[in-house]
């Protein structure tokens, strides 16, 4: 199966992604934080928004969903556990249900931390996954509502993933990250490259993501914290894998 996707920036940083599965046509917006700059950008493709499909409630990701829907008479989905926060939720999904967009089918992980209702998207027959503020290239969203303990088994959940699921996030974090990673973890050949790399696409304005779990596995601190060489730079060699994540998020957020 295929989905032709376009992602362009929006807001201050952050992504919006169209798709559209090309057997039926339908056409959906991950998440809607500008509806007049979705709108816009659908109708310069020619594609129609017939869905969607939002990851969690926050208004940098939602903010457009009434302007779409009025506009298209689109099907807004999205997490059941925070239906009274979407606007005009249609179609409410939790763990393990499947959503039919086309011929593609999406499995949905409840995947909380950032949000206690966030949800991603994924379709393993592309593969791709719609990870919101979840997961990021090189980091991951701040515990606004979840845990450490919580968002760590969100992020185990999308490790689990065949590592060349493509990933696409909602915001470009990728430089600011990659310059806390290096302090946890900065003998990471793979890491310093990707650092080179994300100075230069960002030198020519050209976007960081999507990403891939492969090179999250490889470089992210964040979805790393059994790494031996992480957890002797942390001090924490004894500590459970969620431990250690929440050290990086601590010290993420001090930073």
């Amino acid at each position: 199966m295929s989905l032709e996707i376009h992602q362009f920036p929006i807001l201050n940083d952050n992504y919006a992604v169209l798709i559209r599965e090309p057997t039926s046509g339908a056409v959906a917006t991950i998440d809607a934080g500008d509806g007049d700059a979705i709108l816009a950008e659908a109708e310069a493709k020619g594609w129609a928004i017939t869905h969607i499909l939002t990851t969690h409630h926050h208004a940098d990701h939602t903010a457009g969903n009434d302007v779409i829907k009025a506009r298209t008479g689109c099907t807004v989905v999205g997490a059941n556990a925070d239906r009274a926060r979407i606007p005009g939720l249609d179609v409410a999904l939790s763990e393990g249900d499947t959503y039919d967009f086309g011929a593609v089918t999406f499995d949905v992980l409840e995947t909380p931390g950032h949000t206690v209702g966030h949800i991603s998207y994924v379709a393993p027959s592309v593969p791709v996954a719609f990870v919101g503020d979840t997961l990021f290239a090189l980091g991951c969203g701040r515990l606004f509502e979840g845990d450490a303990r919580m968002m760590w088994t969100s992020l185990s959940k999308l490790m689990a993933l065949d590592p060349g699921t493509i990933i696409y996030c909602g915001h470009e974090y990728t430089a600011a990250n990659a310059a806390f990673a290096l302090t946890i973890d900065p003998d990471n050949e793979a890491l310093r490259a990707r650092a080179e790399l994300i100075k230069a696409l960002r030198a020519e304005g050209k976007a960081t993501v999507p990403t891939t779990i492969e090179v999250e596995q490889a470089t992210n601190p964040f979805v790393r914290p059994n790494d031996p060489q992480i957890r002797r730079n942390l001090g924490l060699e004894a500590a459970d894998d969620w431990e250690v994540f929440a050290e990086v998020r601590r010290r993420k957020d001090a930073a």
